[in-house]
């Protein structure tokens, strides 16, 4: 059951970031809710970005992945045995299937682990960030927590496949934003509140560190 693939999930994941050595903590904001259901949006800088920020919470977090991911050989049957929510290829049906997979996900209990940027981050800042996820929050009234992990992007980056072991990882868990009772018409500002609740933390990281420019 989930809590079987729930407990699988956070042991794999301290083996791995103890493989690369990573010196690990989270800071949680006291308004998180461990018996709450969240869409947990955070940055998107590396394929071990699921390593970093899930142990930091109790919550069971549901990921949103491509259908064609899940013909990948383990990764694929790993996606399907957590009850991954498939994003078809159809675009046209795309939009309800998730809004429909993530509503069941939430409605058993799991939250949503999502990120608004769409791709892996160039240069260590957050880009830009895709309505879709809070299009689904602002429909489903489910509230978000902004996320902000740093030191992730000096183990391993976009356009390289040098891992640098032994980084010093901190995921910042954000206070909530609340979003039932707002309309369609405040997706944007819902977007902008969650991105500048990352931002903030990503920017005085890269900016202490003398990291790159924008």
């Amino acid at each position: 059951g989930s809590h079987r693939i729930d407990a699988a999930t956070r042991w794999y994941i301290r083996t791995q970031l103890r493989l690369l050595f990573v010196k690990w903590r989270a800071e949680v904001h006291a308004d998180v809710d461990p018996g709450q259901q969240y869409i947990f949006c955070q940055n998107h800088i590396n394929h071990f970005d699921h390593l970093s920020m899930y142990n930091s919470t109790p919550h069971f977090k549901q990921g949103v992945e491509l259908q064609t991911h899940f013909k990948y050989p383990i990764y694929g049957w790993f996606m399907k045995a957590r009850g991954t929510v498939p994003v078809p290829a159809n675009k046209t049906a795309r939009t309800e299937a998730i809004y429909e997979g993530m509503k069941g996900e939430l409605e058993a209990g799991r939250s949503i682990l999502a990120f608004p940027e769409g791709t892996r981050t160039l240069n260590g800042r957050v880009g830009p960030f895709r309505r879709g996820v809070f299009v689904m929050a602002q429909r489903l009234g489910v509230p978000i927590v902004p996320v902000a992990v740093t030191g992730m992007y000096d183990l391993m980056h976009k356009g390289s496949l040098v891992i640098r072991p032994g980084q010093e990882v901190t995921v910042h868990v954000e206070k909530p934003i609340q979003v039932a009772g707002r309309g369609p018409d405040e997706v944007g500002a819902i977007a902008a509140e969650t991105r500048a609740a990352i931002t903030k933390h990503v920017d005085a990281y890269l900016d202490a560190k003398g990291g790159p420019d924008d």
